[in-house]
């Protein structure tokens, strides 16, 4: 039996090894129609890929992805999809002096004993490149959740390097993209550059704690009592190469809380949040991927627009009528033919100790989800250990790695919550479609 394949109905099987010819992953289950091509994937990719300055391994892969099956003119076909990405930078020599020792803190010794033998290369299937294969696959993930749930977003970030804590009433999610550690603090990026560089120049590494936040998910996904969304989330981190602790919202800090603390208070929502959707008839796509709406005037073809990433456009109720709503927007030649839809505002809370999952279900609140990643265990310290052999020895790793190895997770971890949440939402279609209970006026 081979455990290489994650997800229930989006079920993806990653391949490959740090030092083989190439690696890559299979996704089965992925819905029919999604808009999807190399680049949109690439993108993701090149969030995680090597190399990209020094606070990083500098082996130098292009990471490129080749999709192989599955896509026919720019969409998914609803039958496997083959997604590959060629190694191109081993250097294999500079694990010939270790062939036959075990590394402390790597999988090693326990590959070995499982297995009878390993891919001392590198590490083979438990080095840290295999996550590549996580975040191809994760991006076709974002491409089908932006289809089915276009309001979602995945956002991932570092809230602790070492024992240094950024400053959360510094929070901003404009910093995150501003600096190479994926941190939303200036001060906590400036800060944490001085540290890992003295770190890195020692040749020792240091850990972190990442945090994925998933907001937009609708209610309703996740099932009792072995279908937990959490249960799901908390496997899928865990399973990140060099992860030793996950948490759902408050997490382990839940235990310090008393009942009046921990549970989030509910409140009732009001019609003045309410949004209005309005659905296109008639859209289509064009070669590129953009949506073609078509214009208040049918007759004016030279004002034929694209819409690239959204199939509907929302606009808060704000006390207005339907009427007045679907007329302001059709003077924005955006609505014209389009039926439009009251989605009613869930209930607010008070606070989200509960990471937005309640019972196993997220309850439309913020999908928050941290997890620890330990040290690189390959550092140029001398360090004890045995050969297989069984005579004890002492080690240096060399070759090109991760100081901190956090930082490059926080794209592995955004593509885990992708693969996730699509899957769920797959789930929840299959056995309820839309959610049963409705709350507020006229339910």
């Amino acid at each position: 039996m081979s455990i290489n394949s994650f997800g229930h109905l989006f079920r993806v099987t990653t391949w490959g090894e740090s030092h083989g010819p190439a690696l890559g992953a299979t996704v089965d289950g992925c819905p029919p129609g999604v808009p999807v091509d190399a680049e949109m994937i690439q993108h993701w990719l090149d969030r995680r890929k090597p190399g990209q300055n020094k606070y990083t391994t500098q082996r130098r892969e292009a990471d490129e992805v080749r999709i192989l099956s599955g896509v026919f003119e720019g969409v998914t076909t609803g039958t496997p999809v083959q997604l590959m990405i060629e190694n191109t930078d081993q250097r294999s020599k500079d694990y010939g002096d270790i062939k036959d020792k075990f590394r402390p803190g790597h999988a090693d010794i326990t590959y070995f004993q499982k297995y009878g033998v390993r891919d001392y290369r590198g590490g083979g299937r438990s080095s840290a490149r295999e996550t590549a294969a996580r975040v191809a696959a994760g991006g076709l993930a974002r491409e089908a959740i932006r289809a089915m749930a276009p309001d979602v977003q995945i956002t991932g970030y570092m809230v602790q390097m070492g024992p240094h804590k950024i400053d959360r009433d510094a929070f901003d999610w404009d910093q995150i993209e501003q600096n190479p550690f994926w941190v939303p603090d200036a001060k906590a990026a400036t800060d944490w550059a001085d540290y890992l560089d003295g770190l890195r120049k020692s040749g020792s590494s240091v850990g972190a704690i990442i945090e994925v936040v998933a907001r937009g998910v609708p209610a309703g996904l996740g099932a009792p009592v072995y279908g937990k969304l959490d249960t799901d989330l908390a496997a899928a981190m865990m399973s990140i190469n060099a992860v030793k602790g996950v948490e759902i919202g408050e997490g382990m800090s839940a235990a310090m809380l008393t009942g009046e603390l921990n549970a989030d208070e509910i409140f009732a929502p009001t019609a003045s949040e309410d949004i209005v959707e309005v659905f296109f008839k008639g859209a289509r796509l064009d070669s590129t991927g953009a949506y073609i709406i078509r214009p208040q005037n049918e007759n004016d073809k030279e004002r034929w627009f694209k819409v690239k990433d959204l199939f509907h456009f929302t606009e808060t109720k704000g006390g207005m009528t339907l009427q007045v709503v679907r007329k302001a927007l059709n003077k924005r030649m955006i609505a014209n033919g389009g039926l439009p839809v009251v989605k009613r505002a869930g209930p607010k809370y008070s606070s989200n100790h509960a990471g937005g999952i309640l019972g196993g279900i997220s309850t439309g609140q913020d999908i928050v989800v941290r997890f620890a990643v330990k040290p690189t265990s390959s550092i140029l310290t001398t360090r004890r250990t045995i050969t297989k052999t069984g005579e004890e020895t002492e080690i240096i790793t060399k070759g090109r790695h991760d100081p901190c190895v956090g930082i490059r997770a926080v794209p592995v971890g955004e593509a885990m919550m992708a693969c996730v949440l699509l899957d769920h939402m797959l789930l929840h279609r299959g056995q309820v479609g839309e959610n049963r209970g409705i709350i507020g006026p006229g339910a």
